[in-house]
């Protein structure tokens, strides 16, 4: 399949490995991966915050970078939601019926990278062929969890992973305190969730916790740091990019 690869803003400019990643597992699968120029953000920022009409042009530089593949993917289910939720609404309130029709193209194609493969490509995910030998928890973020709904299908992948030793999370489903500019406006109460959220991390004994949004992660990541609690932070494409290089040699 000709996929293309929507990186997101935040994974180009800070966690560039994580897209490398998600090419990597693609290409092992076979599939081809194309990394339009022409992307850009997806606007969510602005949406959030009020700038609809600066959003607008955003959703239309989207559908015209990734018009002719056969699927998109995204490391990020919360830019994925961005995508599906609310360039619908979007287009709406713009009165432009040839974005609308685009746009309810292009949704049902962009998929967040988990669900591209567990239910879109239908990837045993034994074949994925990873092996990663270190306790591991899996964090569900809010828009995988609550807008996304993509289930069980991290976790699914996360069990094939060889040599992977994966720990439950308690309060798996509590939000991690980011939630975007919600962590500069209500910077207090952002770091109190968040505190909860590390607790719960470092209660597992895990050495990764892992996600499905390099934001979370980020927000996560910077209080685990401070803490010096020696756990790290990797996106859910980077445990599956893993191998075992002595066993493909």
């Amino acid at each position: 399949m000709r996929i293309g690869l929507f990186v997101t803003c935040l994974t180009d400019t800070m966690f560039p490995e994580t897209g490398k990643a998600v090419v990597a597992v693609l290409e092992r699968l076979g599939h081809q991966v194309e990394f339009p120029a022409g992307q850009a953000c997806c606007g969510q920022m602005h949406f959030n915050t009020g700038y609809r009409a600066e959003a607008l042009p955003m959703a239309r530089r989207y559908v015209q970078a990734f018009g002719g593949y056969e699927a998109i993917v995204t490391p990020s289910a919360s830019c994925a939601s961005m995508v599906h939720e609310y360039y619908p609404t979007l287009a709406a309130e713009a009165g432009d019926e040839d974005l609308a029709r685009a746009v309810d193209e292009i949704v049902p194609r962009t998929h967040e990278l988990s669900v591209l493969l567990t239910e879109v490509l239908n990837v045993d995910p034994r074949d994925i062929n990873a092996y990663f030998p270190h306790r591991v928890t899996y964090h569900p973020t809010c828009h995988g969890l609550r807008m996304l709904k993509i289930g069980d299908a991290p976790y699914r992948l996360l069990r094939a992973v060889r040599g992977i030793d994966l720990a439950e999370l308690p309060e798996a489903e509590a939000c991690c305190g980011f939630g975007g500019t919600f962590a500069v406006k209500n910077a207090e109460v952002s770091a109190a969730i968040c505190a909860d959220k590390v607790a719960a991390i470092r209660q597992t004994q895990a050495e990764f916790v892992c996600a499905t949004d390099n934001s979370c992660l980020m927000h996560i990541g910077g209080a685990l740091s401070r803490q010096r609690s020696g756990v790290a932070t990797m996106h859910l494409a980077q445990i599956l990019a893993s191998t075992d290089l002595a066993s493909t040699e």
